[in-house]
């Protein structure tokens, strides 16, 4: 029940600070800027704390699950991107889709990859 609670608390405030990021940060383009920003900084911060915990060996760890798996889940969000991504296709807006699309998936990977990268001097 505490592992559960754990990552119910992190998801909680993961979603809460990804809808006033995106919130004002969507508003202001036709590329969605606020989901691109939480799923990269996401995906960094997925990396550390996952980097640490391999490195660590507390992958189970109440740390792990309430940033890990809580924080980050709620922060990061695959389903609004799938449908941004949906919407841009639709409005025909093919520039503005590959960009969004492309640079999520590529730096989303390399963050995570710095993120790990990173973790090693902690």
């Amino acid at each position: 029940m505490k592992n559960l609670l754990l990552v119910f608390i992190g998801g909680g405030l993961g979603s809460s600070l990804r809808y006033l990021i995106s919130k004002h940060l969507n508003a202001t383009s036709m590329i969605p800027y606020g989901t691109f920003l939480v799923n990269i900084l996401g995906s960094f911060l997925l990396g550390i704390i996952l980097g640490w915990a391999m490195k660590s060996n507390l992958l189970n760890s109440p740390v792990n699950l309430l940033l890990g798996i809580g924080f980050c889940g709620g922060f990061t969000t695959f389903s609004t991107f799938s449908f941004e991504n949906y919407s841009l296709i639709k409005s025909g807006d093919y520039l503005s889709f590959s960009i969004y699309f492309f640079g999520s998936i590529i730096l989303g990977i390399l963050a995570v990859l710095v993120g790990i990268l990173i973790s090693k001097f902690f």
